[in-house]
């Protein structure tokens, strides 16, 4: 396969939703949804930036720098609205603290998928879930990239990243939009996944999709290309996580598999259990040496960090669904007020063993959004942070939670139903090197105050509480992945 082959499929992933007639009738719903719907309305403009009000506590004098986050922020335009929540435009938010005060701004990823909606008055750009409307032009995966997933710091520029795109490069003081990463140039507009895997020492490891390839990217901490070969999947898996020990990649092949090129890439998903799910295990210094384990089919869509045992048993956490039938397929709903109950995403360990079992212990704890310390990515770890405590009768959670495997606890601390929790973000605590000594660092949609909220918690005492919290003058939509950056 090469470049011209990857982009034409890059192009059409991306994995999907698909609407059914439901979405119709949901339409009619919109004025009995509950205000959850809050944390999925249109920003129509950016934020200058402001400072916070504070709320109670103080930050610890040691906790200074940055904690950006990324998300869909812009849905719905006059001459037709986006399919899936995952197709609104990218906007970077940030979230400054020092010397015990906050202040946040928020701006719009400017991308070709933002203005050609914008002149067009309607969301004509496919996407995850979204049909092309009269007049989109695609020519490359990049024309569809809403930039809306995750952020990454590298070489002093901030990256926000989507699924199936480049690297969009933004001033990380400003967050004005300086352009596409072109990591050479006969790699231009390869897909770029929104979660790659920074070992500690600096060192980013990534995918990108392309039909039944992938092209694996090393790059240095500074964001300068090591290495980018393509390699051969076993199937045309929706993929949008995968993990990394100090010596392997770990990547999932789930039984949701893309059958044909079409868009949305909804019409071409097929769920297949009987498939099961594949675990394929490359080593990062020779990407022909690899092993294939077999696990139960499931759903997920991310994964804790991996790390391998002495006796060479890799081990690594995921939040994990029966099937894609709940924020796969259904989060287009949420956009018209209207929600599918469906069990929430369950936390599960995976163990796989050196003479070739792979295990699969599933846990009943709702659980999204793992994170960890990253001074300890790809390396034997003791603790997990994930969001929890979702609700039957709304999406989204009220609740995080450190997990202690070790120990075989949970702390956690529930916000309560009137909160819509995002994920937080682990920041170490200067001079110490133990796992998890630092704070948690995240933001929540308050939805009796109807705004956002910025709160720090003690890591290692969760169920305590914030230890310090702002309000910010705005409400903004729910986003899915941040980084902090200390000063």
């Amino acid at each position: 396969m090469n470049r011209r082959d990857i982009l034409r499929t890059a192009a059409l992933l991306g994995g999907a939703s698909l609407l059914t007639p439901e979405a119709v009738w949901a339409a009619a719903a919109n004025a009995k949804a509950g205000d959850w719907v809050l944390g999925l309305a249109d920003v129509e403009s950016d934020v200058a930036p402001t400072g916070l009000t504070r709320l109670h506590g103080r930050a610890p004098a040691a906790l200074r720098g940055t904690l950006f986050r990324n998300g869909p922020a812009k849905f719905r335009r006059p001459g037709g609205s986006v399919g899936h929540w995952f197709d609104g435009d990218g906007m970077v938010r940030r979230f400054q603290i020092a010397d015990g005060q906050a202040r946040m701004s928020a701006r719009f990823v400017d991308t070709v998928k933002r203005r050609q909606d914008a002149a067009a008055n309607a969301v004509i750009t496919p996407g995850y879930g979204t049909a092309p409307g009269p007049g989109a032009r695609l020519t490359g995966p990049d024309d569809a990239n809403a930039a809306n997933t995750s952020v990454l710091m590298a070489g002093g520029e901030l990256w926000a990243l989507w699924e199936g795109g480049s690297p969009t490069m933004l001033d990380p003081v400003t967050l004005e939009t300086r352009g596409f990463k072109t990591l050479r140039p006969d790699l231009k507009a390869m897909p770029f996944l929104a979660h790659p895997r920074v070992q500690p020492d600096g060192t980013i490891w990534n995918l990108g999709l392309g039909g039944g390839r992938a092209i694996v990217w090393q790059l240095a901490p500074d964001g300068a290309l090591r290495k980018a070969e393509v390699i051969k999947l076993p199937r045309n898996s929706y993929m949008h996580d995968f993990t990394a020990t100090a010596r392997h990649l770990v990547i999932l092949l789930q039984p949701w598999v893309q059958e044909r090129f079409t868009m949305p890439v909804a019409a071409a998903m097929s769920w297949k259990p009987e498939l099961g799910t594949q675990v394929l295990v490359i080593d990062k210094d020779d990407l022909s040496k690899r092993r294939v384990f077999e696990l139960p089919p499931f759903f997920f869509f991310h994964l804790g960090d991996a790390w391998e045992e002495t006796d060479g048993t890799i081990r690594f956490d995921a939040c994990i669904d029966e099937d894609p039938s709940g924020t796969a397929q259904n989060a287009g709903l949420f956009l018209q007020g209207k929600h599918v109950r469906a069990t929430p995403p369950r936390r599960a360990m995976i163990a796989l063993h050196a003479d070739g079992r792979g295990e699969l212990a599933k846990e009943m704890v709702a659980a999204e959004f793992p994170r960890g310390d990253a001074r300890f990515a790809g390396q034997a770890r003791r603790y997990a942070v994930h969001v929890t405590n979702e609700r039957p009768d709304r999406p989204l959670f009220q609740g995080i939670a450190v997990r202690d495997w070790k120990a075989d606890s949970d702390q956690v601390f529930d916000f309560g139903p009137r909160h819509l929790v995002e994920e937080t973000v682990f920041v170490p605590r200067p001079g110490s090197s133990e796992e998890l000594d630092g704070w948690l660092v995240g933001t929540t949609l308050n939805l009796d105050a109807k705004a956002t909220e910025l709160h720090v918690f003690d890591a290692r005492h969760v169920k305590q509480g914030p230890i310090a919290a702002w309000r910010a003058s705005v409400a903004l939509p729910v986003t899915f992945h941040g980084i902090f950056v200390q000063a």
